[in-house]
Order: structure tokens, then C-alpha cells, then sequence
């Protein structure tokens, strides 16, 4: 499992160029995401705890974009910053994770 990339930048900077979905991941536009650089150890670990829940291959892409459909789905509060240890993130995760996996069979995303 690969850490992901991450664009750096001035949080401000970010802000205008797209919208929040939780404290340091924001979708431009463009539905590009950009990470902060500080959530990509978080987003590895939530990536190790959704593996050992579906048992499913899971990388930091599979973990960004189960973030951004939970978001999406008003599931999670953009206000709220992401958590490793947070239990009930990962299960809310681990059913977008078997989506991604059901829906591209594990491709990269």
C-alpha cells in the first residue's frame, strides 16, 4: 500500500480553488482532489484498518475516494477532521471500500 501524493499549498490558497470535504482533502472543480500533506499518514492507516474490515487490498486511493463518496452522501461532516482511530469513520469507509472493489475490481482508481 502506497502513500499518497499530495499537493502542497496554502490552506487558503485551497480553499478557493475547491470545496472542503473534511479538514485537509478538498475537490476542485475539476473533481480533483487535493490532499494535505499532513492527512498521509492518516489516509494510510485508515487504508490498513479498511483491510483488515473487508479484506480487501486497500491503498490510500481506495481510501480518498470511499472518503469523498461518504462525504458526498452527507455521511460524514466536512467540518470534522479525518481520524485514524475512529471507528465508526471506518465503518461508514468499509462500505464505499466494497463498492470501489464491486464496481472496478480493485482497479486503480
Amino acid at each position: 500500500m502506497g502513500k499518497p501524493k499530495s499537493k502542497s499549498g496554502s490552506s487558503k490558497k485551497v480553499q478557493s480553488q475547491g470545496r472542503q470535504i473534511v479538514p485537509g482533502i478538498t475537490i476542485s472543480k475539476k473533481n480533483e482532489a487535493t490532499v494535505a500533506p499532513e492527512l498521509a499518514d492518516v489516509l494510510f492507516d485508515l487504508g490498513l484498518k479498511l483491510e483488515e474490515k473487508t479484506d480487501l487490498p486497500v491503498d490510500v486511493q481506495h481510501v480518498l475516494a470511499a472518503i469523498v463518496m461518504s462525504a458526498q452522501a452527507g455521511e460524514i461532516d466536512s467540518e470534522k477532521p479525518v481520524i485514524a482511530t475512529d471507528d465508526e469513520l471506518v465503518s461508514k469507509l468499509s462500505r464505499y471500500v466494497k463498492v470501489l472493489f464491486e464496481q472496478l475490481g480493485g482497479s486503480e482508481l
